[in-house]
Protein backbone atom coordinates (compact mmCIF):
# COMPACT_ATOMS: atom_id res chain seq x y z
CA UNK A 1 0.00 0.00 0.00
CA UNK A 2 1.68 3.56 -1.14
CA UNK A 3 1.71 6.04 1.44
CA UNK A 4 -1.03 8.44 0.79
CA UNK A 5 -0.53 12.42 0.44
CA UNK A 6 -3.53 14.53 1.81
CA UNK A 7 -5.14 17.37 1.12
CA UNK A 8 -7.25 19.60 3.79
CA UNK A 9 -10.39 17.96 2.20
CA UNK A 10 -9.21 14.20 2.35
CA UNK A 11 -7.92 15.06 5.61
CA UNK A 12 -11.62 16.12 7.13
CA UNK A 13 -12.83 13.44 5.37
CA UNK A 14 -10.28 10.29 6.86
CA UNK A 15 -9.12 11.81 9.82
CA UNK A 16 -10.15 14.97 11.77
CA UNK A 17 -12.99 17.38 10.58
CA UNK A 18 -11.29 20.10 12.90
CA UNK A 19 -14.19 22.57 11.13
CA UNK A 20 -17.04 20.37 12.76
CA UNK A 21 -15.50 18.85 15.60
CA UNK A 22 -14.18 21.32 18.46
CA UNK A 23 -12.60 17.92 20.64
CA UNK A 24 -10.91 15.63 18.81
CA UNK A 25 -12.77 12.68 17.11
CA UNK A 26 -10.63 10.38 14.27
CA UNK A 27 -12.82 9.37 11.36
CA UNK A 28 -10.41 6.84 10.25
CA UNK A 29 -11.19 2.80 10.25
CA UNK A 30 -7.78 2.15 10.95
CA UNK A 31 -4.81 4.06 13.44
CA UNK A 32 -2.96 6.61 11.25
CA UNK A 33 0.56 8.03 11.21
CA UNK A 34 0.56 11.84 9.84
CA UNK A 35 4.00 12.78 8.41
CA UNK A 36 3.87 17.02 7.71
CA UNK A 37 7.08 17.41 5.62
CA UNK A 38 8.30 19.01 2.76
CA UNK A 39 10.34 18.55 -0.02
CA UNK A 40 13.17 20.79 1.19
CA UNK A 41 13.64 19.10 4.34
CA UNK A 42 16.64 16.98 4.48
CA UNK A 43 15.14 14.76 7.96
CA UNK A 44 12.01 14.90 5.91
CA UNK A 45 14.04 12.73 3.31
CA UNK A 46 15.47 10.22 5.80
CA UNK A 47 12.02 9.69 7.50
CA UNK A 48 10.35 8.84 4.16
CA UNK A 49 11.69 5.70 3.50
CA UNK A 50 11.35 4.34 7.04
CA UNK A 51 7.54 5.24 6.61
CA UNK A 52 7.53 3.49 3.16
CA UNK A 53 8.92 0.32 5.18
CA UNK A 54 6.28 0.47 8.16
CA UNK A 55 3.69 0.62 5.37
CA UNK A 56 4.67 -2.56 4.16
CA UNK A 57 4.67 -3.99 7.83
CA UNK A 58 1.91 -2.54 9.05
CA UNK A 59 -0.18 -2.48 5.68
CA UNK A 60 -4.09 -3.92 6.63
CA UNK A 61 -3.16 -3.04 10.04
CA UNK A 62 -2.53 1.20 10.22
CA UNK A 63 -2.34 3.80 7.63
CA UNK A 64 0.17 6.33 6.66
CA UNK A 65 -0.47 9.59 5.53
CA UNK A 66 1.51 12.19 4.76
CA UNK A 67 1.08 15.89 4.54
CA UNK A 68 3.08 18.66 2.58
CA UNK A 69 3.74 21.28 4.82
CA UNK A 70 3.92 23.71 1.75
CA UNK A 71 1.23 23.12 0.40
CA UNK A 72 -1.41 22.45 2.90
CA UNK A 73 0.18 25.33 5.25
CA UNK A 74 -3.52 25.44 6.85
CA UNK A 75 -3.27 21.89 7.88
CA UNK A 76 0.17 22.47 9.28
CA UNK A 77 -1.48 26.04 11.23
CA UNK A 78 -4.31 24.02 12.24
CA UNK A 79 -1.68 21.57 14.49
CA UNK A 80 0.59 23.91 15.40
CA UNK A 81 3.38 22.94 12.89
CA UNK A 82 6.87 24.45 14.29
CA UNK A 83 9.46 22.14 12.51
CA UNK A 84 9.47 19.14 10.38
CA UNK A 85 9.30 16.36 10.32
CA UNK A 86 6.38 16.72 12.77
CA UNK A 87 4.68 12.91 12.88
CA UNK A 88 1.28 12.50 14.28
CA UNK A 89 0.34 9.07 15.75
CA UNK A 90 -3.73 8.77 15.81
CA UNK A 91 -5.04 6.22 18.13
CA UNK A 92 -8.28 4.54 16.83
CA UNK A 93 -9.44 5.76 20.09
CA UNK A 94 -8.11 8.69 22.24
CA UNK A 95 -5.60 11.06 21.98
CA UNK A 96 -2.79 11.40 19.17
CA UNK A 97 0.55 12.09 20.00
CA UNK A 98 3.02 14.07 17.73
CA UNK A 99 6.49 13.32 17.49
CA UNK A 100 9.07 15.91 16.16
CA UNK A 101 11.71 15.01 14.52
CA UNK A 102 13.35 12.07 12.35
CA UNK A 103 12.82 9.45 14.61
CA UNK A 104 14.28 6.10 14.21
CA UNK A 105 12.64 3.31 13.21
CA UNK A 106 12.81 1.70 16.14
CA UNK A 107 10.81 4.39 17.67
CA UNK A 108 8.56 4.18 15.29
CA UNK A 109 7.73 0.69 15.47
CA UNK A 110 7.80 0.98 19.53
CA UNK A 111 5.09 4.04 19.58
CA UNK A 112 2.98 2.07 16.51
CA UNK A 113 3.08 -1.23 18.94
CA UNK A 114 2.60 0.73 22.27
CA UNK A 115 -0.07 3.32 20.99
CA UNK A 116 -1.65 2.42 17.97
CA UNK A 117 -2.13 -1.03 18.11
CA UNK A 118 -2.24 -1.56 21.23
CA UNK A 119 -6.20 -2.29 21.62
CA UNK A 120 -5.85 -4.42 19.08
CA UNK A 121 -3.46 -6.94 20.59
Amino acid sequence: MALEHLTKQTFLDKVFNYEVNKEWKYEGDLPCIIDFYADWCGPCKMVAPILEELSKEYSGKINIFKIDTEAEQELASAFGIRSIPSILFCPKNGQPQMAVGALPKDSMKQTINDLLLKEQN
